[in-house]
């Protein structure tokens, strides 16, 4: 057992980065800039040239990893085939010629400025990449992810990170052929290159074959926590198994992720990683603000806010063109350069990288670090600032924004069960696109075979409804058969997502007061249809005219919905004792019977004899109410 001193030495940093996120990230956010400059500001504050509250940034950093490898996994879970295939023009030819075009240029500055070619080239190309975290935040406070431009950004941003993978792996290699060549370094390239393509197709049979029963099966025990586990054992254990055949830790978690991108359980394991990700990328983070040197930052302030702005300057101008040469308006083209222009989260990875495999020498490293931080701190101010600039300009007929058709479901149901089966039968009978999310493994399956985007997962969490896209729906559909469960993603809507308009299934008539309490925009008791229809065949099968079952039946829902609205108003003594939480509402009938109840037997009269009374004071309470009520 650990003794209180282990303890003690164990908590101090804990609590150190927790009090420092708590405290940084809300300020930057309330100032209008993104999370991750908040992080990287409270790390240089706690850092050994800040306050020292961490005077060994190297102690977290093996931690701090794990949060860049759960990011990979997630981009991995994003790249889907079709999706690929739809921005394919975007991704590999505008991704392609943004990261060739500013790593030959920013190398070849570098180059000219004294760095050898290796050190030219790891820095170029780790200033060549955009801050991934930084450029969708901004994205997203600005409502662009769906616009031209928007679109063309995070191709690019795609790009990139299926970009790094490759660059990860292909470093070791490129440093190794300096070091020794002939026929020893062939055979070396040669067994290594065996061994990693026969883990990478284990990784992939896996994948295929095995993951998803193996969540299935976990899905059916019901036990949520173990299919977190679960997902962490999959990300962790094949970035174990890449880092052991000589790639990095980072290319197995984007292995794991594409294997599990056409999956129906991606949302959930997206949602059951999403917690651990974030607060692992903000240490990371923290350990990248920690880690710069303020010693050089002092001595070389001039060298590094002029290397600032010109990396900066650059970058905007490069990919402007490039947006343009793709068909982008002038204004989108600078506007998608800004959001690009901050250096990316990965040259916190490649720099120590290429300083561990001799690439870049030390001076060169700290200085490039420095410099990709101070990029992802000015970057968004300044783009923000261009933004306003430009932001009158919008409204020009010839320089107006054009329409993007969105790709995401109109409609999001929670619950593909007996009565969600029917509801998506009409949506899809008009052709509206759906998603749907349930936690029944069955009715999984069963949606599959629908056309929809389906994925599994627990609708009452609000990180799985954000997963599968509410914030982009027009309208969700809440179709699930328990009336708690459907109260609680009533609340959780109205709370996080007030534009997205809420359609319930009310299990009964209590349900459905509670639900109008709530202001849903539509509620209907999951019975009342079918048993109005039934009534009205009841009728017809007992001689009565077609339209007159239709007009009896019509006439009894008009005075169902009238006495619901004055029970949901506690206007009737059951609703209004109800609503205190003395009783519940009984049923009443809506037309006054023509003769009492009689009893036919003993056990009968035994029954309803004590009731006598009270249903007696209830009829006459309710003759004095309107006819219609």
């Amino acid at each position: 057992m650990a003794s209180p001193a282990t303890h003690v030495s164990f908590l101090p940093p804990v609590l150190t980065f927790l009090s420092a996120a708590v405290i940084g990230v809300p300020i930057f956010r309330l100032i209008g800039q993104s999370a991750v400059l908040g992080y990287l500001v409270a790390g240089v504050v706690i850092g050994p040239f800040g306050f020292s509250l961490i005077a060994e940034p190297e102690t977290a950093a093996s931690v701090a990893e794990l949060g860049v490898v759960l990011l990979l996994f997630i981009v991995g879970l994003e790249l889907q085939v079709s999706r690929l295939v739809s921005m394919r023009r975007d991704i590999f030819g505008l991704g392609t010629a943004q990261l060739l075009v500013c790593t030959a240029m920013l190398a070849g500055i570098g180059f000219l400025f004294g760095l050898t070619p290796s050190a030219a080239f790891v820095i170029g190309i780790a200033l060549a990449l955009s801050a991934t975290a930084v450029a969708l935040q901004l994205l997203e406070e600005r409502g662009d992810l769906g616009t031209p431009y928007g679109g063309r950004a995070f191709a690019v941003l795609l790009f990139q990170d299926i970009s790094v993978v490759a660059i990860l792996a292909l470093m070791p290699l490129f440093a190794s052929t300096g070091g020794s060549g002939g026929e020893d370094w062939m055979l070396s390239a040669l067994r290594s290159t065996g061994t990693v393509g026969a883990a990478i197709l284990a990784v992939v049979l896996v994948g295929r074959y095995g993951l998803n029963p193996f969540f299935g099966l976990l899905a059916a025990s019901g036990a949520r926590e173990v299919m977190t586990a679960a997902a962490l054992l999959v990300v962790l254990g094949t970035a174990m198994l890449m880092e052991h055949v000589g790639l990095s830790m980072a290319m197995g978690a984007f292995l794991a992720g594409v294997l599990l991108a056409e999956s129906n359980f991606r949302h959930q394991l997206e949602a059951d990683i999403e917690p651990f990700r974030g607060m692992l990328l903000g240490l990371f983070f923290m350990s990248v603000g920690m880690s710069i040197d303020g010693g050089l930052v002092k001595s070389e302030w001039p060298w590094l806010l002029g290397a600032t702005a010109g990396a900066i300057l650059i970058k905007v101008g490069l990919v402007a063109a490039l947006f343009r040469l793709f068909g982008s308006p002038w204004l989108d083209a600078v506007r998608g350069g800004a959001i690009l222009a901050p250096a990316g989260e990965f040259a916190f990875v490649l720099l120590p990288m290429g300083g561990e495999l001799g690439l870049v020498d030390g001076p060169s490293g700290r200085f490039a670090i420095a410099l990709a931080a101070l990029t992802m701190l000015v970057g968004p101010v300044a783009a923000k600032a261009l933004d306003s600039a430009l932001a009158r300009r919008r409204a020009e007929p010839d320089l107006a924004l054009d329409p993007v058709e969105s790709t995401e479901a109109r409609v999001l149901v929670v619950g593909f069960g007996r009565f969600g089966q029917i509801l998506t039968q009409v949506l899809l009978a008009e052709g509206i696109g759906v998603t749907v999310i349930d936690k029944d493994v069955e009715q999984i399956r069963s949606a599959s075979r629908f056309g929809f985007r389906i994925f599994y997962g627990d609708g009452t969490r609000l990180d799985v409804l954000r997963a599968a896209g509410i914030g982009r729906a027009e309208l969700l559909c809440i179709c699930v058969d328990d009336p708690e469960a459907a109260l609680k993603i009533v609340d959780i809507v109205h709370e996080e997502f007030a534009s997205v308009r809420t359609y319930v299934r009310a299990y009964d008539r209590m349900h459905a007061v509670e639900l109008m309490n709530r202001d849903v925009d539509f509620q209907l008791r999951e019975t009342v249809d079918s048993a109005l229809g039934f009534g009205r065949a009841t009728l017809e099968g007992l001689g009565v005219a077609p339209e007159a079952a239709a007009a009896v039946a019509e006439d009894v829902r008009k005075r169902d919905i009238a006495r619901l609205v004055l029970q949901q108003a506690g206007a009737l003594p059951d609703a209004a004792n109800w609503m205190r939480g003395v009783s519940q509402i009984k049923p009443e009938p809506l037309t006054e019977p023509r003769r009492p109840s009689r009893a036919l037997n003993a056990e009968t009269r035994d029954i309803i004899g004590s009731k006598a009374r009270e249903a007696a004071t209830h009829t006459l309470e309710a003759r004095d109410l309107p006819a219609d009520a």
